[in-house]
């Protein structure tokens, strides 16, 4: 039995690491796209009927091509830029497309002095927010040159929304419109895309608008990544390097997204409708497209298509405020029916304790105090093995050269003695879901992001470094200092394994001695924020232990 126990503390331990690498990673760094300043107000107009629509396949941007094939210069296109408490967005006449997206909240990195956050990276040519139609034999409708009803270069949201409208008319004389409207609290920005049919047949075929982000060759292992939907009722997520096997989505589609660790690029239609998403992947960049149908429009008729475009962080307070349901967007996988809760009471100790830190530890005490009746069943069963190791090391004594008697006369002891060998393991099994939810929360948690905890642990979601060296270190990831939580958090553990019965054989006590320093050199790279969990469950832990030791004696 005490191979067994081995055993199960090993598979356990390895359950943990299996789970995790399955689960989180580092998001690219992007540089912030400088604008200039000024300001005005935009006029508002309200859109024609309205349906309900998708998304748009990515083109090369388009220029004139004369008889001789020669390229002709058009006008620049004008970048107008849209001011707003949470944002600044740039939207270019190219395309009627998105080139830029500043957070005001949120920075790059974690220094005082770093940019604003950034969420079109600097290589994305075109932006995002294309538009694309099949009924239109015109190859630049998704980075044409739009005409912007603007005059202004840019617009500052004070206490009332704007409006930017961009036209585009085909050489079938049919004319596109992608009207932008803003509201100053809010990441969410009502796009509506009106087709006026000003040829002399009708137009038909399909509407696209499409999402688009790069993707380096290292994608975040633990957290997802990638293109994601709400179809038919159900969250699709698609990893970055499935996106060719699963390119295609069938159904009534609420939203599409594509999704980064912390923040999120997401497409809403306003009222569901039997639609595609469209996936591709070139090289480094990422689309994802809500395609529908327009139905008919007659000529000299036209139809409005309404969407949401929310481009921001994954917080589920933020997301909830938007609705459509995108909140859904943040996915624990297996464990989320219980990492939400412990997310909300994460938040919840923030109000009054504005301190995640503090916020983590008041979480932990208060998870393991829910399961202590659980774990004290499972020290018990330890201290009644620990008064057992007289007699078992006699048994292994008196039979060392016939293991099926040693077996024999072990089993027989516990019987006697009325113990379960498995009654220190079965407790810890049932608190696994919980433990893997706080780690996968604890990674996720947009509020741990570049948040304090006191003095050099200023980021909970990135590793604990006490200064910074100039020289890599093996198992390390960069930044390369001293990882002073993490060896503290080693050695609650070495103290933890040195209050648990040993077992009987020397080199499964050598073992288990080593596990400590593995699951040090695991979390060497782990968010501090994690770390930190571990080691004051591990301080509860031994608090316990020591208890029930002292308390059965």
């Amino acid at each position: 039995m005490e191979h067994m126990r081995l055993l199960i503390a090993i598979g356990l331990s390895f359950a943990v690491f299996l789970l995790w690498s399955i689960f989180f990673g580092p998001e690219p760094v992007q540089k912030p796209v400088a604008q200039t300043e000024q300001r005005t107000e935009s006029k508002s107009e309200a859109p024609p009927e309205s349906a309900t629509l998708p998304a748009p396949t990515v083109q090369a941007p388009q220029t004139p091509v004369t008889d001789q094939g020669e390229a002709q210069p058009s006008r620049p296109a004008r970048k107008i830029v849209v001011n707003t408490p949470l944002y600044r967005m740039t939207l270019s006449e190219q395309g009627a497309a998105v080139v830029s997206m500043i957070l005001q909240n949120y920075r790059e990195t974690v220094q005082e002095d770093s940019p604003r956050k950034e969420l079109i990276p600097a290589g994305l040519d075109g932006g995002t927010a294309l538009l694309s139609m099949s009924g239109i034999s015109e190859p630049g409708l998704s980075q044409g040159l739009y005409d912007a009803d603007n005059p202004a270069d840019e617009i500052t949201l004070r206490g009332k929304p704007a409006e930017i409208r961009f036209s585009y008319t085909t050489g079938q004389n049919v004319r596109i419109e992608k009207i932008y409207r803003f509201t100053p609290d809010s990441y969410l920005v009502d796009l509506v895309v009106t087709v006026r049919n000003g040829s002399d047949k009708p137009l038909s075929g399909t509407l696209g608008l499409g999402l688009r982000d790069l993707f380096g060759d290292k994608v975040n292992a633990y957290g997802f990544e990638g293109p994601s939907g709400l179809i038919n009722g159900s969250l699709e997520q698609v990893k970055v390097n499935d996106i060719e096997e699963e390119n295609m989505f069938e159904g009534n589609i609420r939203w599409v997204a594509i999704e980064r660790l912390y923040f999120m690029d997401g497409l809403i239609s306003k009222a569901p409708v039997d639609a595609r998403m469209v996936l591709a992947k070139e090289d480094k960049l990422i689309s994802s497209e809500l395609v529908a149908s327009i139905g008919e429009i007659k000529p000299s008729d036209q139809r409005s298509f309404e969407f949401g475009l929310f481009m921001g962080p994954k917080s589920i307070s933020v997301l909830r405020q938007v609705g459509s349901e995108l909140d859904r967007a943040i996915n624990f996988g297996w464990v989320d029916l219980i990492a939400k809760p412990c997310l909300w009471f994460m938040n919840f100790i923030y109000r009054f304790i504005p301190n995640y830190g503090i916020a983590i530890i008041i979480l932990t005490i208060v998870t393991r105090l829910l399961f202590w009746p659980l774990a004290q069943k499972s020290y018990k069963s330890m201290n009644d093995m620990r008064k057992l190791q007289p007699l078992m090391q006699e048994i292994r004594e008196k039979y060392k050269n016939d293991k099926a008697k040693i077996n024999q006369e072990t089993m027989a002891l516990y019987r006697t003695y009325k113990i379960n060998p498995m009654g220190g393991c079965l407790p810890m099994l049932i608190q696994l879901p919980v433990f893997f939810a706080l780690y996968r929360m604890l990674y996720q948690a947009i509020e741990l992001r570049h948040a304090p905890f006191f003095g050099w642990i200023n980021d909970l979601s990135a590793p604990d470094r006490l200064f910074h060296f100039g020289f890599q270190i093996p198992f390390m990831e960069a930044p390369y200092g001293v990882p002073v939580l993490t060896l503290i958090m080693g050695a609650s553990m070495l103290l933890q394994q040195k209050m648990s019965p040993a077992p009987g054989d020397p080199t499964q006590a050598k073992m288990m001695m080593l596990m400590p320093i593995v699951f040090t050199f695991i979390f060497i790279n782990f968010p501090s924020g994690l770390v930190l969990y571990w080691f004051v469950s591990n301080l509860v832990s031994i608090a316990q232990q020591y208890y029930t030791q002292k308390k059965l004696a």
